[in-house]
């Protein structure tokens, strides 16, 4: 019989520890990007119905009743019926889950991951029978923005991301724009009675001047979309909500694009500046973001 010195044995074992811990450490990481699909799947699914139905509210404007929060900030019924479906739909598949909502608030914020909802982006344009508006949700683990769709129904176009699968409008991959200034295309410059007048007429200054022009189309969300899907270059804003962006943020990201860290200092739960860019134009985007003061 061939004996195995204790020391010997000892090395055998801690291989097949260590074999055995990394084996568990995979079969982790496996099992939560499965779960990250099922979300994204599901998610998919979830926003485009979420949109239809705020279709149908859209499409009866006259008997909608609507409320004012603030200074140029309006909520309507359509709003809270929205997002009381998707809140509802989410707890139903994913109870462990917690949710952060424009409309009706947070649930189970220690939660391993958070839906973060705006159930119509765009409510003004909504309100007053423009088509830009849309349905955002993103969902955050650990700070990490891992999914983000966006839905435009009056142009039935669905942006979706998964980090690190890339990002797609409508199951074709996006695309930012090759511009290298801000004189190659349209910058997002978005603005509300919570933004700064004296930083967003800076940020003006700053794009014209250097031969730059804007849009608006009061939808931060949109915007940001469309930063990832290539028509716009940049967006910039003052001030604003993680509801408003966290999904436009993901896409930007995933197409090669850059974005500020806007999760950082608490920004889930009490907002910050935004700032996205084509890859060519970050250097310029990130001077106006300084000529605006920040």
């Amino acid at each position: 019989m061939k004996f195995i010195k204790p020391s010997a044995c000892k090395i055998y074992v801690n291989r097949a520890l260590s074999k055995c811990t990394f084996n568990v450490f995979i079969f982790r990481k496996i099992m939560k990007n499965k779960s990250i699909q099922q979300r994204f799947h599901a998610a998919q699914v979830l926003v485009r119905d979420a949109g239809l139905y705020a279709l149908q509210w859209f499409r009866k404007l006259d008997s909608l009743k609507t409320e004012k929060k603030g200074p140029q900030d309006l909520v309507s019924k359509a709003d809270r019926e929205v997002e009381k479906m998707i809140r509802e739909r989410l707890q139903t598949l994913f109870p462990e889950d917690g949710f952060l909502g424009e409309e009706s608030g947070t649930r189970n914020l220690d939660a391993e991951g958070i839906w973060i909802v705006d159930p119509i982006d765009g409510t003004s344009c909504f309100l007053n029978g423009l088509s830009s508006w849309c349905v955002s949700i993103a969902f955050v683990v650990k700070n990490q923005i891992e999914i983000g769709l966006i839905y435009a129904p009056c142009t039935d176009e669905l942006f979706a991301s998964q980090r690190g699968t890339g990002a797609t409008l409508n199951g074709k991959p996006m695309k930012p724009s090759k511009a290298t200034s801000l004189a190659d295309g349209i910058v997002g410059l978005g603005y509300s009675p919570k933004s700064s007048i004296v930083a967003t007429q800076k940020a003006f200054d700053y794009l014209f001047n250097n031969g730059g022009v804007y849009h608006d189309v009061g939808s931060a969300a949109l915007m940001l979309a469309y930063v990832a899907a290539g028509r716009y270059i940049g967006v910039y804003e003052f001030q604003i909500n993680s509801w408003d962006c966290l999904a436009g943020i993901a896409m930007v990201r995933e197409t090669g694009g850059w974005t500020n860290d806007f999760l950082a200092n608490d920004g889930l739960l009490t907002g910050n500046p935004v700032l996205v860019a084509a890859p060519g134009v970050k250097d310029a985007m990130q001077n106006l973001f300084a000529a605006a003061g920040h």
